[in-house]
Formats: C-alpha cells, sequence, structure tokens
C-alpha cells in the first residue's frame, strides 16, 4: 500500500511530457484519481483517447486565473506543479507572460492548494533559475522565492511545499534531440549555437522520479536537486548522428537569453546542501527578519568554493550521449521508424 493509494492527484501543465510519464508510471497502480489541468484542449483530447482510464480527468482552465484553479482543486490531495513557459528565446520576447505563468500562476496554484487543505506540493523549476541571465530564468528564480515564501508562510497548516530543480530534459518540449532528428531525416545539416556549450541530460523516468522523492522526503520550503551528467552540444549532436547518420553540422550562433553553460546548484545553495547519493536537498532558511535573535561563533562563510555546473559535473563523451540518449522512448521509437521506413 503505497501513499498515492486511493488518493487524487493533479498535474498542472499535464498535457505536457512530464504529465505523460507520470500517467505511465501511475495509472496502473491503485491511485484513486488523477487531474490534468491545462489550457490545451487538443492535447487533453489525444490524451483521453490514448489512456481510455476511468482514473484519468480533464479540467480545462489557465494557471493565471484564480477561478479555474480553484475549480480543480477540490478534494484533491496532491499536487505535481508543472505548468509552465520554459522556451527561453520566446520568454526574453515576451517577459511579463513567463511572469504571469511562472510567477503569478504558481501563486495562484499554491495559494488555493492551502484553502482547499491539499496536503503535499512538489513544484517543478529549472537549472535555468540558478544564476539566471534570461527571462525564463528570472522567472522561474522568482518562482522558487514565492514557492518557498509560500511554504514558510503555511508552515503548521498540513500543507508541505516543496520544490524541484532539474537540467534539460532529453526529448521533452523545447529538446533539441527532436529537432536534430528531424534535420537528419530531411537530409539537412544539424544546426547548433556553440559547439562548447555544455548542458546537463536526463530522461523523463529521472525526472518523475525526483519529483517523487522530493515529495516523500521534503520538509517545508525544501529544495531537491538532480545530479546529472552533461555533454557538449557538438557531442550531443555527434550522438544522434551516429545514431541516425551523418549530415553535417552547421553552427548559427547563440541564441536569445541562452548561456555557455547551466548551473544546477549555486556556490551559496552548496554550502548548505545535503547529500542524498543521486540528489542534494538545500534547506530553506528558517529564520525570521529579527536578525539580531541569531549569533554565529567562529568564521561566517556564505558560499562554497563552486557551484554545481554542466561545466564541472561529469561529461560525457560521444559514445556516453549515444548510450544516455538511447534510453529515452522517444529516441527507441524513432529508430524504429527510420529502420521500418
Amino acid at each position: 500500500m503505497s501513499i498515492f493509494t486511493g488518493k487524487t492527484l493533479l498535474i498542472t501543465g499535464g498535457t505536457g511530457s512530464f504529465g505523460n510519464a507520470v500517467l505511465k508510471r501511475f495509472l496502473n497502480t491503485d491511485i484513486g484519481e488523477i487531474r490534468i489541468f491545462s489550457r490545451d484542449e487538443k492535447k487533453q483530447d489525444d490524451m483521453r483517447k490514448k489512456y481510455n482510464n476511468d482514473k484519468l480527468k480533464f479540467y480545462i482552465g489557465d494557471v493565471r486565473n484564480k477561478e479555474s484553479v480553484a475549480g480543480v482543486m477540490y478534494g484533491v490531495d496532491y499536487i505535481f506543479h508543472a505548468a509552465a513557459l520554459k522556451q527561453v528565446p520566446s520568454c526574453e520576447f515576451f517577459p511579463m507572460e513567463a511572469v504571469r505563468t511562472n510567477v503569478e500562476g504558481t501563486n495562484n496554484v499554491l495559494t488555493a492548494a492551502v484553502q482547499f487543505g491539499v496536503k503535499r506540493i512538489v513544484c517543478l523549476s529549472t537549472d535555468k533559475a540558478a544564476y539566471p541571465i534570461n527571462a525564463m530564468g528570472i522567472s522561474k528564480a522568482m518562482m522558487e522565492k514565492v514557492i518557498r515564501a509560500k511554504a514558510r508562510e503555511v508552515k503548521g497548516t498540513g500543507t508541505v511545499i516543496s520544490c524541484t530543480r532539474y537540467g534539460n530534459v532529453m526529448c521533452s518540449r523545447g529538446s533539441v534531440i527532436p529537432l536534430f532528428i528531424d534535420q537528419i531525416r530531411a537530409g539537412k545539416p544539424i544546426t547548433i549555437t556553440d559547439p562548447s556549450m555544455t548542458r546537463f541530460l536526463m530522461n523523463l523516468d529521472e525526472a518523475v522520479d525526483l519529483v517523487l522523492f522530493a515529495f516523500e522526503h521534503a520538509k517545508p520550503g525544501d529544495l531537491f536537486i538532480q545530479k546529472a551528467d552533461a555533454s557538449t552540444i557538438e557531442d550531443l549532436a555527434k550522438g544522434v548522428q551516429k545514431l541516425f547518420g551523418d549530415t553535417g553540422i552547421h553552427i548559427i550562433g547563440t541564441r536569445h537569453g541562452e548561456k555557455l553553460y547551466e548551473t544546477l546548484m549555486t556556490r551559496e545553495e552548496r554550502l548548505n546542501s545535503e547529500d542524498f547519493g543521486k540528489y542534494f536537498r538545500i534547506s530553506a532558511d528558517e529564520r525570521d527578519l529579527n536578525y539580531d535573535k541569531y549569533f554565529v561563533d567562529g568564521e561566517v562563510k556564505t558560499q562554497s568554493e563552486e557551484a554545481y555546473t554542466s561545466h564541472n559535473t561529469k561529461r560525457l563523451d560521444v559514445d556516453g550521449v549515444v548510450e544516455k540518449i538511447m534510453t529515452t522512448e522517444y529516441v527507441q521509437n524513432a529508430l524504429k521508424g527510420l529502420f521500418e521506413d
């Protein structure tokens, strides 16, 4: 008997890659009900037909709208909050839209969840929230601040709010891997921004595992961070070409808001982190604003020597990239389709 037995789970933004991965994990268990909350009626209809399961309920709405958020909360026990605007270039052009969804939308979800007595909420963040330089990352960093402030505010009420932060999920929405495969199939060279740019690599199952770990182990305001391997964009492109064919590489330069490498844990966070093997936990700072109540004996240290980044984590070579991307269902299916054509 699991903690989810007979319970109702709400997934905001549930028609995306993460929502589908959760459904595959939970639909055939003894969970009571899974609610999918999103704006996209077409994707909801596709999911309804694909899964054809009475445990699955669909709600059309927008996290920006308080009334539609409240309308899905009745009887909900747990929430995975995945709704977000997360494409870096588009958020650069429409930063207020990122704020409305990622910051205000998250606040709407958390406020309604507390009002309706939801027991546990896990919010999904991104590596771009650490030392952010783009609108998407800045909005996600503000989202994390909202999460921790709300967790502090409602501590002791029975609602536990926590957050997860992870890097690029291979073959999810916004991943370059499906683009690379499409370019190869069209006989075109793969377009990359900067060959030396590094990115974390993880698959959807690892993302779900992280959220479930946070769900089971979080204290109010905790941030859980996924440890992950990384590769250069050039080696990622070569890895995809090793599987699907070499059509050459075309360098187009960095896009709006892109960084040379991503940070999953800042120097300041690393100083206070706990190592859980696959994950780091950053506990919330539980002090209030009356700082004169607190005393520190000895040397004050505010940051560690280095952050945890895609430049200093384990670096995969081309063969390592091939092995990693072969763990994704998308690449496995794409290879089958390629060989069947």
